[in-house]
């Protein structure tokens, strides 16, 4: 089956991720509450990460690491 927590913290990166560069071109009214959306996401995607690390093997966390840096780099992109 895998590991749930893990398959969690992957989605919920994936979604920041993904959402960030879906909503890159778009400048309108709505921004603010993207920028909610935005930081819900984010909060959302680190405690996904934090739950799973603290559940997985070394083959995870090692994975994990990468899911981190891929969240950090889009929070950069802002």
């Amino acid at each position: 089956m895998g590991n749930q927590l893990f398959q969690s913290a992957r989605e919920a990166v994936m979604n920041v991720v993904k959402g960030k560069h879906e909503s890159a071109p778009e400048h309108n009214h709505k921004h603010d509450y993207s920028s909610e959306i935005d930081s819900n996401s984010m909060s959302v995607a680190k405690n996904a990460l934090s739950s799973a690390y603290a559940n997985s093997n070394d083959a995870e966390k090692a994975q994990l690491r990468e899911l981190q840096e891929e969240l950090f780099n889009s929070q950069q992109d802002k």
